[in-house]
C-alpha cells in the first residue's frame, strides 16, 4: 500500500491542532492544578503533554487508515462523525476542567468522551483492525484521566 503523504499529514494535523489549541487555551488554568490535592497515582505534570502528543499522533494514524481503507463511504462517514464528536469533547474537556474548574461536570463530560472514543474505536476496528487497535491506548489514558478527574473533584471540594 502506497502512503498518501498529504492525507497522512492532514490526518495527523487535525488531532494535533485540536490538542494544541485546547492546550494553549487551558494552559493558564494549569497554575491552579499544581496546588490541588491529587490522588496517589497522579503522574507528574510534565508527562501529560508527552502522552497527549503521542495519543493525538495515534489518532491521526488511525483516522488515516480508516480514510484510505477503501471501505464503504457510508461506514467511513459514520466512523468520522464519531471521531469528530470525540475530538470536540476532547477539545473542551481541558477547558472545562482547568479554566472553569467545574470538576464534577468535567468528569461527566469525560465519561461522554470515553463512550464516544469507544464507539469510534469499534467503528474504526470494523473498517481497519489496526486503526481500531491503535485507539486502545487512548481509551486506557482517558479511563485513567477519569479516575484522576473524579479523585480531584472528591479531594478538593
Amino acid at each position: 500500500m502506497k502512503i498518501d503523504l498529504t492525507r497522512l499529514l492532514t490526518c495527523l494535523l487535525v488531532p494535533l491542532s485540536v490538542g494544541a489549541v485546547s492546550g494553549v487555551i487551558s494552559g493558564r488554568g494549569m497554575d491552579g492544578f499544581d496546588s490541588m490535592v491529587k490522588p496517589s497515582l497522579s503522574p507528574p505534570g510534565w508527562l501529560f503533554p508527552i502522552v497527549w502528543t503521542i495519543l493525538f499522533i495515534l489518532m491521526g494514524i488511525a483516522s488515516y487508515l480508516v480514510l484510505t481503507s477503501g471501505a464503504d463511504r457510508k461506514d467511513v462517514i459514520r466512523a468520522f462523525a464519531f471521531y469528530s464528536a470525540q475530538l470536540f469533547f476532547n477539545f473542551f474537556w481541558s477547558i472545562i476542567f482547568f479554566n472553569l474548574e467545574w470538576y464534577l461536570f468535567a468528569f461527566i463530560w469525560l465519561v461522554v468522551l470515553l463512550v464516544l472514543i469507544v464507539v469510534t474505536a469499534v467503528l474504526f476496528y470494523r473498517i481497519s483492525k489496526p486503526a481500531g487497535l491503535i485507539m486502545l491506548p487512548y481509551i486506557a489514558w482517558v479511563s485513567f484521566a477519569g479516575y484522576l478527574n473524579l479523585a480531584i473533584y472528591l479531594l478538593n471540594r
